[in-house]
């Protein structure tokens, strides 16, 4: 007669855990790698206040006034400058480009003005469309550019360093003024819930498949492994824009964010988003032997995209090797594409730079699929 309560059964029960847990090696991948992937992201990659921003410079005065101002921007460590431009219109282009975040103008006479003490004025533009990524360094050029001077202020200008400040700043945030968190997010969940959704949703295709049995019926039919996998995706980019059209909706009308852009090159550019995504769900269903395999693998994909994307994070305050991860991302190119359509009005010239490595992916993405297809059971 056996007891209530077996230690040996109990035993056996944990060792065979153990094992099961060995040979599935996915798994076992997965509980070490995540920990990994979040401790090394949050320690080395994120950080809320970036630092060497690119920057452009459109001074109409060359004087020693001007390049003194520059200097203490650069050494202020939120400014790097990467350009000089000669006109409005090139500053306007790069900063809806995304090429730099800041434009410091320096206008004629302000050398002149600032000897006689009118308090001429500097202009720096940012791109606001993220706040969390030039709040910081907005906040400290009017003290940098205020204490700039003071060593140049000597002898008959050692008056100007009494009274009221030299010059004036205007801080111009361009396209989200107010600095409102919603008009950046907001876009954002676009692709956010597209890639962790659809990822999930055709990660299981394929081992749904297996697990039921109805991959044998599929076999013995003479359609194509590329036929298998666009017949699985095409029902899916429905699903995708349906996500578009909701969030877009929410978005408009309960958050008031703006939606300059032309709304028709949004949703025909989504397209190439969505098939990655898909391409790569595709692609995880045919690694996996299982469905929890095939979701291990989407939320070990989604981590690093929701992360190093600049969705949660501004992107050019992480180190270099991860903006190097981060742009081999379709989701970190989207939010670019998104955003610069919604709330700069980018059209197709603006927004091709980011379109193209979405079509890499999606290619990439497609090919493992296809050679990983399994033409017979195992």
């Amino acid at each position: 007669m056996t007891g209530f309560f077996s230690f040996h059964r109990f035993l056996a029960i944990i060792v065979k855990e153990f094992v099961q847990m060995r040979r599935d090696r996915v798994t076992f991948a997965m509980m070490i790698g995540i920990p990994i992937v979040q401790m090394v992201v949050f320690g080395y990659a994120i950080n809320s206040d970036p630092k060497h921003l690119p920057t452009a410079i459109l001074a109409a005065d060359q004087s020693v006034f001007s390049r003194t101002i520059i200097s203490a921007m650069e050494n202020s460590g939120y400014f790097k400058i990467v350009r000089t431009v000669a006109t409005e219109d090139e500053a306007s282009f790069l900063i809806e480009e995304g090429e730099i975040q800041f434009v410091l103008t320096i206008p004629e006479s302000f050398s002149r003005r600032l000897v006689r003490g009118e308090q001429p004025s500097l202009l720096l533009t940012a791109d606001a469309t993220d706040p969390s990524a030039t709040s910081n360094a907005l906040t400290a050029f009017r003290a940098v550019a205020e204490a700039a001077l003071v060593r140049d202020f000597q002898g008959p200008l050692a008056h100007l360093k009494r009274g009221p400040p030299p010059l004036s700043v205007i801080l111009h945030p361009s396209y989200n003024p107010e600095a409102i968190t919603q008009y950046n997010i907001v876009p954002g969940l676009m692709g956010v819930v597209l890639t962790m959704t659809l990822v999930i949703i055709t990660g299981l295709a394929i081992t749904r498949e297996r697990e039921r049995g109805t991959m044998e019926n599929l076999l013995s039919t003479p359609v194509k492994p590329f036929e298998v996998m666009l017949g699985k995706i095409i029902p899916y980019i429905l699903v995708g824009y349906v996500q578009m059209g909701v969030i877009m909706l929410a978005g408009r009308f309960l958050f008031k964010v703006p939606m300059i852009g032309n709304l028709w090159l949004l949703l025909a550019v989504s397209f190439l988003f969505i098939a990655a995504n898909l391409g790569v769900g595709l692609t995880f269903s045919t690694l996996a032997r299982n469905q929890l395999q095939a979701v291990q693998m989407a939320f070990f994909f989604f981590l690093p995209s929701i992360l190093l994307s600049g969705f949660m994070f501004p992107f050019r305050g992480m180190p270099g090797w991860a903006q190097m991860v981060g742009e081999t991302l379709p989701l970190t190119h989207f939010l670019r594409i998104v955003r610069g359509i919604l709330l700069k009005g980018n059209g197709l010239a603006q927004i091709l730079p980011n379109l193209w490595p979405i079509g890499v992916f999606l290619v990439i993405a497609l090919t493992i699929g296809l050679t990983r297809y399994r033409r017979t059971l195992d």
